[in-house]
């Protein structure tokens, strides 16, 4: 449905359109930095779907039932706060007069969180179209779980703009083909083909036939769309609305730099300010006599969406109430699940989950755990939703509730299909979203394929769990191509992002715990594929065990030395303890299943745990370079740093000597080493 509907002709949106022209080259202009090609070639389109499609709050950014727009091609963000700005988004003129300076709220790409309005941060080409997928996704889904006849409170559009190479990157292959198959008909994708990237005209290195392409999708396809004739662009867009069985991709073709008489059309123009003397003929062009930043009142007055998105969020108010009134249980639900919170008695299930875990004492793998965990879980948090990239019988993350939104609309599983960082990207925009709490999960070495959306993910602090498995040269035959080596000191690298390895059943149970409870960022989990043992634990040391890093065993006598460990090497820690023991040398062993966590505590829990004069010797089967700030030049690591070998997993860890006798030897090192420096 229209949100406006006035006449559309040239003469009424030239002034609509050369707003948006003037407000983006005049922001770019003004920092001397930016791109104020495809925001001007795009005048015509956004102005239409913003005036006539688009439904939105702007009083209201968050609205659960507001349409979601998605500009993937990032760069072209004067464009979007320009029409923020005109829509009446708390977004003040003085903003775009700032526009790409410190602590402005109109960064150089958009950022979540930052500016009112952006539904996702974008800048790296396709993952925004990605997102708009993974928001298609959890409307229809939670219109199948929610909706009910005569009372309809989940019905909105995700609208994406992309351009030629959100189109060349191979995201947007993972992403379409997903969409055509899930039959996504309320996703509109608008292609700014230009035929213009950094480099020049895209003809020499990008000659596909777009709107084939996605037609073998299963996409909806208006091809041939004059990108800046309004009445042609509301036609294409009409139709597209009217479609709701597939997703729709709208093929507008535009000039880049429209408007800049001698620079439109060219490349130039893509990320380069037009120049003063551009800028004025820009001005002469379009008709607009005013000043850098000066919108007439009569233009504002019919950008203005304030009234409009009012009376249709009050429209939606009061279908709520009405489903409120018939469905309490679901309506409570709803707004629990679109605010991001936890059932009140999540608490004590999860409580009760560990202790029963921890009771069991079972040895098994940490993915059959996690597993266990996913499924222990999902019986009190309906909105857990995810899958896996085509290894859910390796990664063990199918339980007993699971229904894939193919077989039941209102499901709670994807089928993902080998597509790791398309996967990784659509779960960022069903978080996005809001009202599910995604998971996805691989094996740890594909993390390579998805890591710039894990990335992504952390920097929009999104809640998404990366089911991470076969942790190690553990994983045993499938050889070097698959046994991870610098994956977890690579995911440790990535700021804001968690990232745990479990020792045993216990400690995944709690990792899952706080991946849910956590609100601020996703989290990754790297499991192993073989069976680890259970280490006893008083209850005290179960509760520390979300604080990272803890002490899971002091010696009787006061410790020489430290080892830390993690994961699988957990056990070796533990052995080689019971070995120096033996031989009167008494060391602590500490589980650090999650390095970001333990950093994060007081200096007084961390020092409790490491205090500074006892050396250090950190043993993980992956690379050792992280290890090392522990460790420091007196302690020592022992780790991976070269690529693994095709063999069983117990040939692989002797012949790596992962053994129980080189960590006695590491630390018999590290003390003698200490007692002949004291010597001295």
């Amino acid at each position: 449905m229209n949100v406006l509907t006035p006449q559309i002709s040239r003469r009424l949106d030239q002034p609509i359109t050369a707003a948006l022209r003037a407000l983006a080259m005049d922001a770019v202009e003004t920092a001397r930095s930016g791109h104020p090609g495809a925001p001007m070639g795009l005048a015509e389109v956004a102005a239409v779907l913003w005036r006539r499609y688009l439904r939105h709050s702007p009083a209201n950014p968050a609205w659960p039932d507001r349409d979601r727009f998605v500009l993937s091609n990032g760069h072209a963000s004067a464009l979007l706060y320009a029409l923020l700005h005109l829509t009446g988004y708390d977004l003040p003129i003085a903003e775009l007069k700032r526009f790409r300076q410190f602590r402005s709220k109109t960064p150089g790409h958009p950022e979540l969180g930052v500016t009112p309005g952006v539904e996702t941060t974008t800048g790296p080409l396709g993952q925004g179209f990605a997102n708009a997928v993974g928001m298609a996704i959890a409307e229809k889904t939670l219109a199948a779980q929610f909706n009910r006849p005569g009372h309809t409170i989940v019905d909105h559009r995700t609208f994406v703009i992309v351009g030629d190479g959100c189109l060349m990157e191979g995201i947007s292959h993972e992403a379409a083909s997903l969409a055509g198959r899930l039959k996504l008909g309320k996703l509109v994708a608008l292609y700014d083909d230009n035929g213009i990237s950094i480099d020049g005209p895209v003809a020499e290195w990008f000659a596909d036939d777009t709107p084939k392409r996605f037609e073998a999708y299963g996409w909806h396809v208006v091809a041939g769309v004059d990108g800046h004739d309004p009445i042609a662009i509301d036609a294409a867009l009409a139709a597209a609305v009217a479609e709701t069985m597939r997703p729709s991709l709208v093929c507008c073709k535009t000039v880049i730099g429209r408007g800049a008489p001698t620079k439109q059309g060219h490349h130039d123009t893509h990320g380069t300010p037009l120049g003063a003397e551009e800028v004025a003929r820009v001005r002469a062009a379009i008709n607009w006599p005013y000043a850098p930043f000066e919108i007439p009142d009569t233009v504002a007055e019919a950008w203005d969406g304030r009234r409009q998105g009012a009376a249709v969020e009050a429209e939606w108010n009061y279908r709520f109430e009405r489903y409120q009134a018939a469905y309490p249980e679901l309506a409570s639900a709803f707004v629990r699940r679109v605010r991001g919170e936890l059932p009140a008695g999540f608490a004590a299930a999860s409580d009760a989950f560990v202790t029963a875990v921890a009771a069991a004492a079972a040895t098994m793998a940490t993915r059959a755990a996690s597993q266990n965990a996913l499924a222990a879980f999902a019986r009190e948090l309906p909105e857990l939703f995810g899958g896996s990239a085509d290894l859910a019988h390796s990664n063990l993350t199918t339980h007993p509730l699971t229904r894939p939104i193919t077989r039941d609309p209102a499901g709670n599983s994807i089928f993902y299909g080998v597509r790791e960082f398309g996967m990784t990207a659509v779960a960022n925009g069903i978080a996005l979203h809001g009202g599910l709490l995604p998971y996805v999960a691989t094996f740890l070495v594909f993390s390579d394929y998805a890591r710039n959306a894990i990335r992504m993910g952390a920097l929009m602090r999104q809640r998404v769990v990366h089911i991470l498995t076969h942790d190690s040269i553990g994983l045993g035959e499938d050889g070097p191509t698959h046994q991870p080596v610098e994956h977890l000191e690579s995911l440790r690298l990535i700021p804001n992002l968690d990232v745990w390895r479990p020792c045993d059943a216990v400690e995944t149970a709690s990792a899952w715990r706080n991946a849910v409870e956590r609100t601020n960022g996703p989290t990754a989990l790297a499991l192993s594929r073989q069976a680890l043992p259970h280490q006893p634990r008083t209850r005290e040391q179960i509760d520390a065990i979300r604080r990272g890093g803890y002490v899971l065993v002091e010696p009787a006598m006061q410790p020489a030395a430290i080892i830390i460990a993690t994961g699988s090497e957990v056990q070796l820690a533990c052995a080689a303890a019971l070995l120096l023991a033996a031989a009167s040398v008494h060391v602590r062993v500490v589980s650090m299943p999650c390095v970001e966590i333990f950093d994060a505590q007081d200096a007084a829990w961390r020092h409790s745990v490491l205090p500074p004069h006892l050396p250090v010797v950190a043993v993980e089967a992956g690379a050792t370079r992280g290890w090392w700030r522990y460790a420091d030049r007196s302690g020592a690591v022992i780790g991976l740093d070269s690529f693994g070998e095709s063999a069983p997993a117990p040939a692989l860890f002797a012949h790596f000597d992962f053994t129980r006798e080189r960590v006695v030897a590491a630390v018999l090192q590290v003390l003698a080493a200490r007692s002949e420096s004291e010597t001295f």
